[in-house]
């Protein structure tokens, strides 16, 4: 039976050689033969096996450096950053140098007045001093009651007074500063039966160390007189200061 079936099969064939033998020979193939019907698809291969390593690449040699390139423009300034953390206090520093003594806040201060004693030998010579020795104010101590003088302390403007009462002569003395006379007063004798007056004053700068007293002009002009009941004075105070730079003593 099968036998039988395998016939025509085989006669088929035999007809489509023969056709294609004789297209063949004149190198005519159909198209119909050009494609084959799809294979049955393979088996899945296996897996292959781990390669061998390969060999380490060859090392490039060290190149000169290149040239510096040119300077690049200014980039725009960047926003302001958030303000930062306190940072902790640090240590105290080392103490200074004292500094140089500063003039003093309260305004400087110069005066005194003296008299004459009542019971004062009054000077007879030229150019002897009058010493004013009983003392009404002298807080500084400028004036020294030994020498009758007046010796300056604070640089600036003074004012010096003397009042003389004049009794049976005349007077004549001199406002002396450093040896040198200022001033000079003179009151005349006429035979006036009371005491008379005899007063003058001058204004002069002076300097630390300076010195202002009241001299004898003439021997024969000696009218110095003091009692209880009258007084020959001499007195004197700092006007204005001249030291400098400070408010104070401007």
């Amino acid at each position: 039976m099968t036998s039988l079936r395998l016939v025509p099969l085989l006669h088929s064939l035999l007809v489509l050689q023969v056709h294609l033998s004789n297209q063949l020979e004149d190198n005519k193939i159909p198209p119909s033969l050009c494609t084959g019907l799809p294979g049955i698809p393979g088996s899945p291969g296996g897996h292959g096996g781990p390669g061998q390593p390969g060999r380490d690449g060859r090392d490039g040699r060290d190149a000169a450096p290149g040239e510096k390139g040119e300077k690049g423009d200014r980039g725009d300034p960047g926003e302001t950053g958030v303000r930062g953390i306190t940072g902790d206090r640090g240590d105290p520093g080392q103490k200074g140098d004292r500094g140089q003594a500063g003039e003093c806040a309260v305004a400087p201060k110069s005066a005194f007045s003296a008299k004459l004693s009542e019971s004062q030998n009054l000077p007879q010579t030229v150019a002897d001093v009058v010493r004013f020795s009983k003392i009404m104010l002298n807080e500084q101590g400028d004036y020294n009651t030994e020498t009758g003088r007046f010796t300056c302390k604070v640089p600036g403007v003074y004012y010096f007074a003397v009042h003389a009462t004049v009794y049976r002569a005349s007077l004549q003395f001199d406002l002396m500063k450093n040896g040198h006379t200022e001033a000079s007063y003179f009151q005349f004798y006429g035979n006036w039966p009371k005491p008379a007056s005899l007063s003058g004053g001058s204004l002069l700068h002076l300097v630390p160390g300076d010195q202002v007293w009241v001299q004898m002009a003439l021997s024969e002009y000696n009218g110095f007189y003091s009692s209880t009941k009258t007084d020959s004075t001499f007195t004197g105070f700092l006007v204005y200061s001249d030291w400098k730079n400070s408010a104070v003593f401007a």
